[in-house]
């Protein structure tokens, strides 16, 4: 058995897509409530939109509090920097910027537009 995907529920898929291609997502361009993108590990990102999930599952509500967490290897102590200021600048939420965690990595959490923590790390 081995894990294949991670499915997220975007209120509005477009924001989600713009978001999660700043971290490297190539998600095509579309117009459906479902999309996927391939990590380079190979596990599939799902989104669906909130409606579909409405159809698929009748009576479902949007979880509340942080569901999970994903995160993101940037490769170096400057990417976690680099990638963060991206995200901020592209008008998404910084949760704790970057700093030098004691268990030796650079480490940084941003939120997605549905409330989602997003953590960016790498090893120093």
């Amino acid at each position: 058995m081995k894990l294949d995907a991670i499915g997220i529920v975007a209120q509005d898929i477009k924001e989600s897509v713009r978001f999660y291609r700043l971290l490297g997502l190539n998600f095509p361009e579309s117009n459906e409530d479902h999309i996927e993108a391939v990590t380079a590990s190979g596990i599939r990102v799902m989104l669906d939109s909130a409606q579909l999930m409405e159809q698929i599952h009748p009576g479902w509500q949007k979880p509340v509090g942080q569901g999970m967490v994903l995160a993101f290897d940037c490769g170096s102590a400057e990417g976690v920097d680099q990638t963060f200021l991206q995200i901020t600048k592209a008008g998404f939420k910084g949760k704790k910027e970057p700093w030098d965690a004691f268990w030796g990595q650079r480490y940084a959490s941003v939120v997605d537009p549905d409330g989602n923590s997003v953590d960016l790390f790498a090893a120093l």
